[in-house]
C-alpha cells in the first residue's frame, strides 16, 4: 500500500516539477536553438533570467527524478545526496549556459556571464543606456570586459536556497510516506509555503525587478517588495534548518535557525553591495533610511535582517511547542 502511494506521489511530484519548470525550460531551448542556427543569440531574442533559472529548473527536475533512487540507497540520508547532486547539476548546466551561450548586438558579441552583469546594471526598460550615476561602469565597459564574478553572489544565494528547500519539501513528504512517520508533518508544511512564496516572489523580481526605475532610492513599492523578499528568504532557510531539529530542545531547535535565517538575509544584503558597487539600495530618506558612520548598512536594514531572525523563532517556537528538554 505505501508503495503505490509513494508511486503516486512521485508521478504527482514529477508532473508538478515538470510543468512550473515549463517557462525556464522552454527558455533554455530556445537559446540553446538559436546558439545551434546562428552561432549566437540576438540581444532581442534573449529571455531574461535563463540565469539562473533555467539551471534551477533542471536542477531540481533532476533531484525529483532521481528520488526513488536516492531513498532507496540513502535511506534517512536521501535528501542529502539528491540535494549534493542536484546542486552539482546546477553549476554544470549554469557554467555551460554562461561559458558556451554568446549575445550579439548590433555593436558587440560577449559570453552570456558578462550579458547578465550588464542586465543586472540597468534598470529593465533601460537596456542600452547609459548606467545611472551611482554606477562607476557604463553599459560599454561592462560589456567590454569590465567584469567582477561577484555579482553573481546573489544568484547563487537565491539558487541554492530554491534547490535545498524545494527537494527538501518533495523528498521530506516522500520518506514520510515511506516510512510513516509524520513528525515533521508540520515543518515541511511551513517550508512548502514559504518555499513557493519565496519562488513566486523570484518570479516577479524576474518580470519586473520590483519595480525599480534604476535609481538607487527605490519607490515606497519598490522597498516593500524587496524587504519582504529578503525577509522571506532568510526566514526560508531558518525554517529548512528547524525541521531538521524539531527533537532538539528549544535553545537550539528555535536559536539556531533565527540565528541563521539572519546570516542569511544579511548575506544577501551583501551580494546586493557586491552588484551596487558597495552601495544599497535606499528604501528613503531619514535617520531610518540613511546609511549609518562607517558601515553602509541603514537602521531600517539591520532591522530587516533582525526581522527575518525573530519571524522565524516564532514559527519554530509555535511548532516546538512542549520541548522544552
Amino acid at each position: 500500500m505505501k508503495n503505490k502511494t509513494f508511486n503516486r506521489y512521485y508521478l504527482f511530484s514529477c508532473l508538478c516539477v515538470l510543468g512550473l519548470s515549463y517557462y525556464p525550460l522552454s527558455m533554455g531551448v530556445r537559446v540553446v536553438t538559436d546558439m545551434i542556427a546562428n552561432g549566437s543569440v540576438a540581444k532581442e531574442n534573449y529571455p531574461k533570467y535563463i540565469i539562473p533559472y533555467t539551471p534551477i529548473s533542471v536542477a531540481i527536475i533532476v533531484g525529483v527524478l532521481l528520488m526513488p533512487l536516492f531513498i532507496r540507497f540513502f535511506k534517512k540520508y536521501a535528501f542529502v545526496g539528491g540535494a549534493f547532486f542536484a546542486t552539482g547539476i546546477f553549476f554544470a548546466v549554469e557554467w555551460l549556459f554562461e561559458q558556451k551561450v554568446v549575445v550579439s548586438t548590433a555593436e558587440t558579441v560577449t559570453k552570456l556571464e558578462d550579458w547578465q552583469m550588464y542586465m543586472c546594471y540597468i534598470p529593465p526598460e533601460g537596456w542600452g543606456e547609459t548606467v545611472t550615476t551611482y554606477k562607476t561602469q557604463t553599459a560599454v565597459d561592462i560589456l567590454m570586459g569590465d567584469y567582477s564574478p561577484a555579482f553573481k553572489l546573489h544568484f547563487y544565494i537565491i539558487s541554492i536556497v530554491l534547490i535545498i528547500t524545494i527537494l527538501n519539501c518533495l523528498y521530506g513528504f516522500g520518506q514520510m510516506i515511506k516510512s510513516g512517520d509524520m513528525k515533521r508533518f508540520k515543518s515541511l508544511i511551513m517550508q512548502s509555503v514559504c518555499s513557493l512564496v519565496f519562488l513566486g516572489l523570484c518570479i516577479l523580481a524576474c518580470f519586473t525587478a520590483f519595480w525599480r526605475d534604476g535609481s538607487i532610492r527605490v519607490s515606497p513599492l519598490s522597498a516593500s517588495l524587496m524587504t519582504v523578499f529578503f525577509v522571506l528568504l532568510g526566514v526560508t532557510v531558518g525554517v529548512f534548518l528547524g525541521s531538521f531539529l524539531l527533537e532538539k530542545r528549544k535553545s537550539v531547535s528555535v536559536l539556531i535557525p533565527a540565528i541563521s535565517s539572519s546570516v542569511m538575509t544579511f548575506l544577501m544584503y551583501i551580494a546586493e553591495m557586491f552588484l551596487l558597487n558597495g552601495h544599497l539600495y535606499s528604501f528613503g530618506s531619514g535617520f531610518l533610511f540613511d546609511g549609518l558612520p562607517v558601515i553602509v548598512f541603514a537602521p531600517i536594514d539591520l532591522l530587516v535582517i533582525l526581522s527575518s531572525g525573530g519571524i522565524t523563532a516564532l514559527l519554530l517556537a509555535h511548532l516546538t511547542v512542549g520541548n522544552d528538554n
